[in-house]
């Protein structure tokens, strides 16, 4: 049986969407995208993300894990991350978190394609503006 789609708006509306897709994942063969329960199950994956970046946001990781992450990755070594970071005793340094990451640093690691927000982190504190 098909959940009807509307906005998931409560923890009840979520666990029965998250059930009607386990089912849907649980079938020997996955719906044809085209199909009609193609779309459904589509639109039901959306109803779903959007409920959950909203109601369970998920922090960017700290600097030092986003490029360890990044090199694991991409196969980069230490020497290869000598560009972006410097002599290889200050990549050691740095991805044991004894150093923290200059802002030139996070320039150069941005050509990389790592987030500016995985580099940088969150504000600590909103930033009022005064009247």
């Amino acid at each position: 049986m098909k959940l009807k789609l509307h906005p998931i708006r409560t923890e009840a509306d979520y666990r029965a969407a998250l059930k009607a897709v386990e089912a849907i994942f649980d079938a020997p063969v996955e719906p044809d995208p085209a199909s009609e329960e193609g779309a459904y199950f589509e639109a039901l994956l959306t109803l779903i993300e959007a409920y959950e970046r909203k109601h369970y946001p998920v922090a960017p990781p700290n600097p030092v894990d986003a490029i360890k992450f990044h090199m694991e990755q991409r196969g980069l070594s230490v020497a290869d991350m000598v560009p972006y970071i410097g002599p290889k005793n200050r990549v050691y340094e740095v991805l044991s978190g004894k150093r923290a990451l200059t802002i030139h640093m996070a320039r150069r690691l941005l050509t990389l394609g790592i987030p500016a927000s995985s580099l940088l982190g969150q504000p600590e504190e909103p930033i009022l503006e005064h009247a």
